[in-house]
């Protein structure tokens, strides 16, 4: 896999780069909540431009499907990039239409455009590899060269991850490099113990690298949405706490494993529940209290880790020499549920070990709830794509940039 500076060393002034980004940033109407990802592309965009090329930023935001939706243009992302680079930036309000060709023609040596969100082109997503092959043809008109620096989708098989790098002399950018070097040291000769955190909504989405990490972890601690399921899979009533019932012979099958490795497999002792979820637009205090997690009553939901838990995950973390945590603990947007998430941001920034935030609504969490990013080995740009290289699968957008 070349890497920028390789690319740099070939030269690239005049010539157009197509900078496959992750934008995709969380918005509140026009204003952007959290700028990680646009931060995160910087160095790669600033390599470039003070080498004389001339940069063409891409990326999705959200899903739209497949046609213009005002929601969802990286409008405020472009502005947002060119304040972060001290530079105008010019934006397109197409993809690979006249304003595209227009603002890609219309750039000198070392400046900046952003293209409109990928995805309000059918091609960028679609299935079929014709249609999108042909998005990827109109793409690589408006470059020379093509650098793959969106971490957050080269998990997936799109026309500007999978695609484009096949048409035109590729590299992969700072972050992307940034990313896989983190990745490896999560999966090749790890410091131990390892302790891998895991949360969020849905235990579906994290069987896959529960079953890659149980061969590889000395202690996995379960918290969040998803962890209602395994308790119930321990017998234990869940009251209206989220639930994936089918899923429960799949964790049946996990806790039997573990128990079999000799990995500890930790499930919350006590949670915060209340008998309503809570409105996140107004954090308006709600009536909640602490409960055993195996004495949620009826009627009631689990919406957070409770400090009995909280004091536990701190003891499992605190002689880690590495962490990969993946998801909040609870409903961490609202005050009265983000205690068990602070927690464990605050036991991984208080342990000497190697820290890394796995991307998503972890990476969220912890600029929300102030805390310095420095305080962390690595809080990654990718929560799909981390989880999908940890569960040992082959990353589209990481295949397309090797040689």
């Amino acid at each position: 896999m070349k890497t920028i500076d390789e690319l740099l060393a070939e030269g690239v002034a005049g010539k157009r780069v197509f900078v496959r980004a992750d934008l995709n940033v969380p918005l509140d109407g026009t204003t952007i909540t959290d700028d990680g990802r646009i931060r995160a592309v910087l160095p790669t965009v600033r390599k470039l431009a003070a080498a004389g090329a001339r940069v063409v930023v891409a990326s999705h935001l959200g899903r739209p499907k497949g046609a213009p939706d005002p929601a969802f243009s990286l409008a405020p992302a472009a502005a947002r990039l060119g304040e972060l680079l001290g530079a105008d930036v010019a934006f397109a309000t197409d993809t690979v239409g006249e304003s595209a060709r227009a603002a890609v023609a219309a750039l000198t040596d070392g400046k900046v455009a952003v293209i409109e969100n990928l995805r309000f082109n059918p091609g960028e997503t679609s299935k079929d590899d014709a249609e999108r092959g042909a998005f990827a043809d109109r793409l690589a008109e408006l470059a020379d060269v093509y650098v793959g620096d969106g971490f957050g989708a080269v998990h997936r098989k799109h026309a500007s991850v999978f695609d484009l790098p096949a048409r035109l002399p590729h590299a992969a950018g700072d972050l992307i490099a940034t990313e896989v070097g983190v990745l490896k040291r999560l999966t090749e000769n790890v410091e131990r113990p390892y302790v891998v955190v895991l949360g969020g909504s849905k235990v579906s989405d994290k069987l896959g690298v529960i079953d890659h990490l149980l061969e590889r972890a000395d202690r996995i601690l379960i918290g969040g949405g998803m962890a209602y399921t395994f308790l119930k899979a321990r017998g234990h009533e869940v009251g209206s706490s989220l639930l994936q019932e089918d899923q429960i012979p799949a964790v049946l099958e996990y806790l039997d494993r573990a128990e079999a490795k000799g990995v500890e497999f930790l499930l919350p002792v006590d949670v915060v529940v209340s008998e309503r979820f809570p409105d996140l637009r107004t954090k308006a205090p709600t009536e909640h209290r602490t409960v055993a997690a195996d004495a949620i009553p009826a009627g009631f939901l689990g919406l957070d880790n409770g400090p009995e838990t909280n004091k536990l995950y701190a003891s499992k973390l605190a002689d880690a020499a590495t962490v990969f945590w993946n998801g909040p603990m609870g409903v961490f947007e609202h005050p009265d549920y983000a205690e068990g998430t602070r927690a464990v941001a605050q036991a991984l920034a208080d342990s000497p070990g190697f820290s890394v935030v796995g991307g998503g609504d972890s990476a969220a969490a912890v600029r929300t709830l102030g805390f310095d990013e420095n305080a962390f080995g690595h809080i990654s740009t990718g929560g799909g794509a981390s989880l999908e290289y940890l569960e040992g699968k082959t990353l589209p957008g990481l295949a397309a940039l090797e040689d």
